[in-house]
Formats: structure tokens, C-alpha cells, sequence
């Protein structure tokens, strides 16, 4: 397990906050310019309330708008976005996030409170540059994960 000065890493030490976030309505252009701004490639969508109501990264963004041949300023996040969100909580061990990224095969993942409301966001990135705390096994085996393929149902013809 990871540790730091003789205690677990936790995942508030190392996660990026304040983040760049997007609403629901938010426009894909919109987003796509906060990502190119924030130099990342993942925003939390937050809704009214303050809690996290979805995630759309670089590739939902390509992915929309090559599959509806629309402008991004003509989508909203609401639209792309992957509304099942796996996140963690900012006293969280960063091993559990590393398990998490890894079984779900994410490479960021919200920080939230226990209402929902994002913190932060933990990306591979974060704790990979963790000079002390973090096992190079640990991360090493979340991206072998990560980076798996996926079996794809195929339905026999």
C-alpha cells in the first residue's frame, strides 16, 4: 500500500483542485475551449445543484460530433457526456483510486463530497507524478488495466 511519512496516501494530497468544469448545457465548443485553456482532456459536468451529473473527456467530444455531423457549438454536453460516473471521495486511499481507475478502466476520476459535490478531480497523470507515497507497481498495474481491451458484445449473425 501506498504510504506517505508512515500513513496511506489519500487521494485530497494529490488530486487537482479547484478543476474546470462544464453544465449540462454547455455547449461542446464551450468545452472543448476550457479543456484546450485548462490544458486537459476531462471535465466533471456539474449540474445547478453542485453535483457532478456526468464527465465528457476530448473523445466524447471528437466522437459526438463525427457521429452526428454536427458543429460542437450545436451539441451540449448533456448530449456526450457519460452520465454513469465512477468517482472517489478526497479521503479516499489513492490505491482505492488506482483499483477504481483500473476496474473501470478511467484514467480521472471525479473527487466528490458525500453529497455529491466535485472537489477535484484525481487523474493517472496526478499520482503518477507523486514522487513519494505512491508504489510505481500500483501504477503500473492501474495502466495495464486501463489500457486493456475491451471485449465488445458482438451479436452472431
Amino acid at each position: 500500500m501506498a504510504k506517505t511519512a508512515g500513513k496511506t496516501a489519500i487521494v485530497r494530497n494529490l488530486m487537482s483542485a479547484p478543476t474546470a468544469i462544464c453544465r449540462p448545457d454547455s455547449d461542446l465548443a464551450a468545452a472543448a475551449k476550457l479543456m484546450w485553456d485548462h490544458d486537459c482532456g476531462f471535465l466533471p459536468v456539474v449540474n445547478a445543484a453542485g453535483t457532478v451529473a456526468g464527465v465528457v473527456t476530448d473523445r466524447d467530444i471528437c466522437m459526438a460530433t463525427a457521429t452526428r455531423r454536427l458543429l460542437p457549438e450545436h451539441i451540449s454536453a448533456a448530449q456526450a457526456m457519460s452520465s454513469h460516473v465512477h468517482a472517489c471521495l478526497p479521503d479516499d486511499a489513492v490505491t482505492d483510486a488506482l483499483a477504481a481507475m483500473k476496474t473501470f478502466q478511467v484514467r480521472r476520476l471525479p473527487v466528490i463530497d458525500a453529497n455529491g459535490r466535485l472537489q477535484g478531480v484525481i487523474s493517472l497523470n496526478d499520482i503518477a507524478l507523486a514522487t513519494k507515497g505512491v508504489a510505481a507497481t500500483d501504477v503500473v498495474s492501474a495502466l495495464a488495466g486501463i489500457c486493456a481491451h475491451r471485449q465488445l458484445d458482438v451479436a452472431a449473425e
